[in-house]
C-alpha cells in the first residue's frame, strides 16, 4: 500500500473521534493505492459502522469500467483494538478481501477468507 493510504485511514479515523469511520481499499494487483472514504449510515455509529451501499456500487460500478478494483475495506474501532471484534466476525463472508481495522493510532490488516480472518502484512511503498 501506499504511504498515503496509511496517512488517509490515520486521518479519517481521528477525524471520525468517538464514531467509526469506513471506506474502500482501492487498487490493482493486491495493491492498495486508495483509501476512499465512505459515510458510515450504521445507526449508532459509536459501535457499529456500514458502509454506504451507494459508495459501494459506484466503486464496483468503477471498477468494471476499467477503474481501481475493490480490495477491500476499512473501519476504525474508537475504543478498541484493531483486531477483528465479534461483530467483525459475524460479518465476515470469506470473499478474501482485505480488511483493515485502525485503533489506538495503530493499522491492522485482515484477509477475510473461508475461516474468517487471518492477519495480513502488508509493507508500506511510495
Amino acid at each position: 500500500m501506499t504511504s498515503g493510504v496509511l496517512a488517509t485511514l490515520l486521518e479519517e479515523a481521528r477525524a471520525a473521534g468517538v464514531e467509526e469511520c469506513c471506506g474502500l481499499l482501492l487498487g490493482r494487483e493486491g495493491r492498495i493505492a486508495i483509501a476512499r472514504p465512505a459515510a458510515n449510515v450504521a445507526q449508532d455509529r459509536r459501535v457499529r459502522f456500514e458502509i454506504d451501499p451507494l459508495a459501494l456500487l459506484a466503486a464496483h460500478k468503477a471498477a468494471r469500467a476499467g477503474g481501481p478494483q475493490v480490495l477491500g475495506y476499512y473501519h476504525s474501532h474508537p475504543k478498541g483494538c484493531p483486531v477483528p471484534s465479534a461483530t467483525d466476525r459475524e460479518h465476515s463472508t470469506g470473499d478474501s478481501r482485505i480488511w483493515a481495522i485502525i485503533a489506538a493510532g495503530e493499522v491492522a490488516f485482515w484477509h477475510d477468507n473461508a475461516n474468517g480472518f487471518a492477519p495480513l502484512h502488508l509493507r508500506v511503498v511510495a
